[in-house]
């Protein structure tokens, strides 16, 4: 259960957004209940001395937790982005060496813009799963590369050294495409996003509870909150790479070779 709730929030980086404001604003209206029912002159000074110690205590704990939880999500982003553009950058490196080769490899250009599209929509199936259940699909770009590179025969020494550049960016390729898949998104544990919800509710029932409400500290809580809940929202967005709004640009690998001419 804990696995399957994990994967919908994964997925879903909105309803984290959702989820943590309304229990933050659920910890505002709280703190203002118990105010009501707890009048200020009812309260010791070392009593709120405490609360404000223990909420400052806490908001320390969430914001050093909210920083590591950006830290480690930019990082898995990080790293699926270079491998996003290595492997773009050895599907030119490949066309513009069977260029080179000659009016032979043609048909294997053909290939490689007939089979990117059918490798990228693979790579999106497989990465949109939280839990990566899917296994790796051999039968992928790389390979039909390596047997069309193969098949090539080459007729002198220059398109023999070529041929030997291009079966290594083959490699390279079919090593990237493994890096890709191997390297998972880091969905946000259950527990952990739990426990620091609650902090943040808590957190904001504090500042709630002994201050008289108005219009001006209403509005000023309800935009911390929208700003502690965006940066949630930013944590599961950015740790799914290809889900999202911040998602690589699937188009820009599909188009990354020009048309032939």
């Amino acid at each position: 259960m804990d696995r399957a709730f994990a994967s919908g929030i994964v997925v879903t980086s909105g309803r984290i957004f959702l989820i943590s404001f309304v229990a933050i604003v659920a910890g505002i209206v709280l703190g203002m209940i118990l105010r009501r029912q707890i009048p200020a002159v009812h309260v010791r000074e070392d009593a709120r001395d405490v609360i404000r110690l223990g909420a400052g205590f806490l908001t320390t704990l969430a914001a050093v937790l909210i920083s590591l939880m950006i830290a480690s999500a930019k990082t898995s982003y990080d790293i699926q982005d270079s491998h996003f553009r290595t492997l773009a950058a050895y599907l030119v490196e490949t066309d513009q060496l069977l260029v080179q080769y000659g009016p032979e490899a043609t048909q294997v250009r053909i290939l490689m813009r007939q089979a990117i599209p059918a490798a990228v929509d693979r790579i999106w199936r497989e990465k949109q799963s939280a839990a990566q259940t899917s296994a790796f699909t051999a039968a992928s770009l790389a390979e039909q590369l390596n047997s069309a590179i193969a098949a090539l025969t080459p007729a002198n020494d220059a398109q023999r050294a070529i041929k030997r550049r291009l079966e290594n960016d083959a490699a390279e390729i079919a090593y990237t495409r493994l890096l890709m898949f191997a390297d998972g998104d880091k969905p946000i544990l259950t527990p952990f996003l739990l426990i620091l919800i609650f902090w943040l509710a808590v957190i904001f029932a504090s500042f709630s509870l002994f201050v008289e409400p108005g219009r001006l500290m209403i509005a000023a809580l309800l935009v911390f909150a929208l700003s502690v809940s965006s940066a949630l929202f930013l944590v599961a967005d950015l740790s799914q790479p290809f889900v999202g709004l911040m998602q690589l640009p699937k188009e820009q690998l599909e188009h990354t070779l020009a048309p032939l001419n």
